[in-house]
C-alpha cells in the first residue's frame, strides 16, 4: 500500500493562497491536503491537531514560518516546513498563481511524496 502524505498549507488569512493550494493538489496520487490560516482573523485558523496531523507544512511567506514557529515550536520537530515565497497577490484559484504553486511545488515532489 502507498504511503500517503499530509500537506498542510498556510497564509495569513487561508482567503486565497492556501486555499487554492489545498484544493489543486487534492488532486495529486498520494497526498492529502489542508490548509489554513496564521492571522487572528483567518479564514480558519491554524490549530494544534492540523500541525500534528502534517507531515509536510508548506507556507506562503517567510513570515508565515516565523510565525509557525513562534505558536507551534515545540510541535514542529520532525515536520519539514517549506516556504514557496509566495506573496498575496492573487486571487482565489487565480490561473498565475495556480501554475506558480505547481511550478514550485513540483520541485519538491520528493518532499511532498
Amino acid at each position: 500500500m502507498a504511503r500517503v502524505t499530509r500537506v498542510l498549507f498556510l497564509c495569513s488569512r487561508n482567503r486565497r493562497r492556501s486555499p487554492t493550494a489545498e484544493r489543486v493538489f487534492a488532486t495529486w496520487p498520494g497526498l492529502e491536503t489542508d490548509s489554513a490560516g496564521l492571522a487572528d482573523d483567518a479564514e480558519c485558523p491554524v490549530a494544534l491537531e492540523q500541525v500534528e496531523w502534517a507531515d509536510v507544512i508548506i507556507v506562503m511567506e517567510k513570515v508565515h514560518r516565523r510565525r509557525l514557529t513562534q505558536r507551534f515550536g515545540s510541535h514542529l520537530r520532525g515536520k519539514r516546513v517549506v516556504c514557496l515565497d509566495l506573496p498575496d497577490d492573487y486571487e482565489f484559484m487565480d490561473a498565475g498563481l495556480i501554475a506558480l504553486l505547481e511550478q514550485r511545488v513540483s520541485k519538491l515532489a520528493r518532499i511532498v511524496r
